[in-house]
């Protein structure tokens, strides 16, 4: 299932708040975040909310997406050729941007090649000294291949890094526009491994994105302050405050309180009273997410293609984004959303069919199959209320004979 609309409620009176109050206190917003992050380094993980208060806030990468899209747009690399061959990047980096200055590290120098090699290599060269730093692991990095596909990271100068790769690679671009792609700076690590502290630079992380981080404190709240040497120039706010706050219902009591400025993903059915609100500015777009019901394809009889069709086919989707997506959204055909350049509009869906579901796992020589599954305790951008698709999943499988145990971990238990 997919979940096409990303969310996101605005508090439309902030603008009038903060511009009246500029003589008297500095401009803050205050952002009610779903959750807390994983930690401080996006190289680590791979959730959506940790990249939101990580790498979307703290660090620059070569590349990035434009906004709201999947074109490339120049990072802090302000131009790059490729080879003939597809296989050499280079990367021409901007002159003047500046890690930020903390109370742990004052940096003597601008970004620079340097940079770029640690912040890579330290990922996939497993005799790097910071590889097991954190004892952090590499999922996204290893998931782009990037351990094989990357032959090796030259500086030609300062301002200029090549990467070398060991055959093309055509989403090369795309995925150096990845979280997990975040520069780094070289001289606070080497500072802090000096120190015999190498692992602050995860837990107090220094970069050259629009904000700062200033403080943590788990499950409530995280404060950044503006970097003022932003080289796309220092955001029109001066303090930035996520406010942790994962129950999507009291998320949306905080901004018609004017407790936070801004909330992520509020839940569906609430969008009709969002709409009506003259106080609340609701923004909607297409979403880069697939929710999807995942199976152990190393286990039977969910190794037998006919099984998992017939399975699917016992799902009422319409059904799901109706109870769960309260209408705003839309059943997945393919492992890409629409949104995607490389999306086959021509896959056909397989047709809700129970009778012809259970037909077929006769012919699969399935009966009286046990499953269980696991439903997030989360909500997520793209599954708002898993326990409840779960649910009906599960009422949907006894129709054809099949019982379904859900399941459940504690979020950062699973995360593990």
């Amino acid at each position: 299932m997919r979940k096409t609309t990303k969310l996101l409620a605005a508090f439309c009176g902030f603008s009038l708040l903060t511009l009246g109050a500029l003589d008297i206190q500095a401009k803050t917003l205050v952002y009610c975040s779903e959750g807390s992050p994983e930690g401080f380094n996006p190289a680590f993980y791979t959730a959506g909310t940790t990249f939101d208060a990580t790498s979307k806030n703290i660090f620059s990468k070569l590349v990035e997406f434009d906004r709201g899209t999947t074109i490339i747009i120049p990072g802090v690399a302000e131009k790059w050729e490729i080879s003939a061959d597809g296989k050499e990047y280079t990367f021409h980096l901007r002159k003047g941007v500046k890690f930020h200055t903390t109370k742990t590290f004052t940096p003597t120098r601008e970004l620079n090649a340097d940079d770029v090699i640690f912040s890579f290599m330290r990922q996939i060269d497993k005799n790097h000294p910071f590889y097991k730093v954190s004892g952090g692991t590499y999922e996204y990095s290893d998931g782009m291949e990037m351990p094989t596909l990357v032959k090796e990271i030259v500086k030609v100068d300062d301002s200029t890094v090549k990467f070398v790769l060991t055959r093309p690679e055509a989403p090369m671009l795309a995925n150096l526009a990845m979280d997990f792609a975040s520069i780094q700076s070289k001289e606070y690590a080497d500072k802090m491994m000096a120190a015999g502290t190498p692992e602050v630079i995860d837990q107090e992380p220094v970069g050259t994105g629009p904000f700062q981080f200033v403080a943590y404190q788990k499950d409530a709240v995280i404060r950044y302050k503006a970097n003022p040497d932003y080289w796309m120039g220092k955001a029109p706010i001066d303090d930035l405050v996520f406010a942790i706050t994962p129950d999507a219902s009291v998320r949306y009591q905080k901004l018609k309180a004017g407790e936070c400025h801004v909330m992520p993903y509020p839940n569906p059915a609430d969008l009709a009273a969002m709409a009506k609100d003259p106080d609340i500015n609701l923004m909607q777009q297409e979403g880069l997410n697939v929710g999807y019901l995942a199976y152990n394809t190393l286990m039977k009889p969910y190794d037998d293609p006919k099984v998992r069709k017939a399975l699917n086919m016992a799902i009422n989707k319409q059904a799901i984004i109706d109870a769960v997506y309260q209408g705003a959204g839309k059943a997945a055909k393919n492992p890409l959303p629409p949104t995607i350049w490389s999306y086959n509009d021509a896959v056909v869906d397989d047709s809700y069919d129970p009778d012809a579901a259970e037909k077929m796992l006769e012919e699969a020589g399935v009966k009286g199959l046990k499953a269980k599954v696991w439903a997030m305790p989360v909500q997520r951008p793209y599954n708002p209320n898993a326990r409840r698709m779960a649910e009906l999943i599960q009422a949907d499988w006894a129709k054809i004979g099949v019982e379904l145990e859900i399941v459940s971990f504690e979020w950062a238990e699973y995360l593990k």
